[in-house]
């Protein structure tokens, strides 16, 4: 018997919303995730842990928990993988707060000429030219652009990339707001070294070298590496249909989470 144009427009309707509600997670492709928890929306503390799986097999632990610090202000709904279809706090530029959801993991930039031993993965390393722009008046914003650090350009701002401070040893690239960049969502988005025990960020993730070092030494590009930072509350709703690890394998309850 064939189907009437009403039923046909209304089955395309329903795979179209099947299709909508799993896109937003991990996916298949990503074989090694770094997995943050934020104890409330508010914390600026937090735990970090590595895991890996075979394509779209079970996530076992790697590394961690180790301590990470966040925004100033918490954590916010970010725009990547997962996370900017969610209804409450959307992270904005200079707003204090590390964006939330699932992430992609950029390029890895840092001051010396190679990344540290073991690790492979791609690598810039940068001068005084290289810039990240935070400027949502910029056609580059949120971009990795060089310029003329003698002559930059006018009326305008950036996140210089090699400062001489020790936190910007390395950098990794937390692809948030990435394809393609909205001005004013947020921009220059890194995991990269803690300046203290209690000095929080404006958006970055930031924790001990020796632990991000660790991390740059495990990521391998050809396993399409994500980020997902969530606070426990999200967790706990999230994690079977975002594709996350249990919260059996964090080693205890979500809502456990320490403060360190």
């Amino acid at each position: 018997m064939p189907i009437s144009i009403f039923h046909y427009l209304l089955i395309c309707s329903l795979m179209l919303l099947a299709s909508s509600a799993n896109a937003d997670g991990v996916p298949d492709e990503c074989t090694q995730l770094i997995l943050g928890i934020a104890p409330t929306w508010n914390s600026m503390r937090g735990d970090l842990r590595l895991f890996e799986r075979s394509r779209s097999g079970d996530w076992s632990p790697v590394a961690g928990s180790f301590p990470v610090l966040f925004g100033k202000n918490g954590v916010a709904w970010g725009t990547g993988l997962a996370g900017q279809n969610e209804p409450g706090l959307r992270k904005k530029e200079r707003d204090g707060r590390a964006p939330a959801g699932v992430f992609e993991v950029g390029e890895v930039f840092g001051y010396d000429s190679n990344l540290p031993p073991g690790a492979d993965y791609p690598y810039h390393q940068v001068t005084e030219a290289d810039v990240w722009s935070d400027d949502p008046r910029s056609p580059n914003y949120n971009r990795h652009i060089v310029i003329d650090p003698k002559n930059p350009p006018d009326n305008y701002t950036h996140e210089k990339m090699r400062s001489g401070d020790f936190a910007y040893h390395w950098l990794v690239e937390i692809r948030h707001n990435s394809n393609p960049p909205v001005p004013g969502v947020g921009s220059a988005i890194f995991f990269h070294i803690r300046r203290g025990l209690n000095r929080p960020t404006t958006g970055c993730t930031t924790m001990a070298e020796v632990n991000l070092v660790k991390l740059i030494t495990w990521l391998r590009a050809k396993r399409h590496p994500c980020y997902a930072l969530l606070p426990a509350t999200e967790y706990e709703k999230k994690w079977r249909s975002w594709n996350l690890p249990p919260p059996e394998k964090l080693g205890r309850t979500v809502n456990s989470t320490q403060v360190h």
